[in-house]
C-alpha cells in the first residue's frame, strides 16, 4: 500500500515546512556546515531520502567525498574542524534529545564559538532536518 504525500494532502502544512526551510537557508550558517549537520542527522534517523539528497547537494556545492564517507565517524575523524565537532555534537544531542538532551558542555561551547543568535539558527537548523526526516521516513519516502 502507498502511503500520503504530505505535500498533496496537506499543502499548507508542507508549505509552512519550506517556510522554515527558507529560513534556514537563509541564516548565517555556512552552505557546507547545513548540509553537513542535514546529512549526519538523516543518518541517524535513517532516513535514506535525505541522506540522498543531502550528500548529493553537499557534493554540489564543495563538499568532498571523504568527508561524507567519514560523517558518520566524525569523533574518530581528523577531517573536521573544532567548529565542525562542536555542530556535529549538537545535531546529534538535539537529534537524540531523549537520551538526555543538550548538554551543558556542548551548549556552551557552541554559544562561545558561535554566539548566541546562529546558536539559535544551529538548533533550528537541526529542528527542521529532523522534522524532514521524520516526514520522509513516516511516509516511506523513496528517491530515484
Amino acid at each position: 500500500m502507498n502511503r500520503i504525500s504530505i505535500k498533496d494532502v496537506e499543502p499548507e502544512a508542507y508549505k509552512a515546512m519550506l517556510g522554515l526551510e527558507n529560513y534556514t537557508g537563509n541564516s548565517a550558517i555556512s552552505p557546507l556546515l547545513r548540509e553537513l549537520i542535514k546529512i549526519r542527522a538523516s543518518q541517524i534517523n535513517g532516513c535514506a531520502y535525505c541522506i540522498d539528497m543531502h550528500t548529493q547537494e553537499a557534493l554540489k556545492i564543495g563538499e568532498t567525498q571523504r568527508r561524507i564517507f567519514a560523517l558518520s565517524g566524525w569523533k574518530e575523524s581528523p577531517l573536521f574542524s573544532e567548529k565542525e565537532r562542536m555542530v556535529l555534537q549538537l545535531t546529534e544531542e538535539v537529534t537524540l534529545i531523549s537520551a538526555g538532551g543538550v548538554s551543558d558542555e556542548t551548549y556552551n561551547n557552541v554559544v562561545q564559538a558561535f554566539g548566541e543568535v546562529v546558536l539559535a539558527q544551529l538548533i533550528m537548523q537541526v529542528i527542521v532536518i529532523n522534522s524532514w526526516n521524520r516526514i520522509a521516513v513516516s511516509t516511506k519516502q523513496v528517491f530515484e
